[in-house]
């Protein structure tokens, strides 16, 4: 995503706003989006309509294609705790190639060192 899912308008979004903004997002066709989880592309237009509301099981997949938790299409973000949308970018992680999963490690460990020092260094 351009954006990480912690945006004022995203967590102002409906489900059927969200979900057509991830899946424009991942530059996916509604027909993509019905083929990638199983369900015909009249549901899809359903779904993004509000004029229906995915099971479970489809949350799950359009959740894995999207790569995204379920609580972040389904709940506002006020609706959540803060510390979920930091759950949500480690999440959104696990779409990354071994070799991003790699830097974004490193400089995770990186800036924890800094803060670490920093704080050690008020202490004295």
């Amino acid at each position: 995503m351009g954006q990480w899912l912690t945006s004022i308008d995203f967590k102002k979004m409906s489900i059927q706003e969200r979900l057509i903004s991830l899946r424009r997002d991942k530059q996916l066709i509604q027909q993509e989006m019905a083929d990638t989880i199983g369900v015909h592309v009249n549901q899809i237009r359903r779904y993004e309509a509000g004029a229906t509301q995915p099971s479970l099981e489809v949350l799950k997949k359009i959740a894995v294609t999207l790569h995204v938790s379920i609580d972040s299409l389904v709940f506002n973000a006020s609706e959540r705790d803060p510390d979920d949308e930091l759950k949500l970018q480690f999440e959104a992680i696990q779409g990354f190639t071994e070799q991003e999963k790699l830097v974004t490690k490193t400089v995770l460990e990186g800036l924890i060192l800094k803060h670490d020092a920093n704080r050690f260094s008020a202490m004295k």
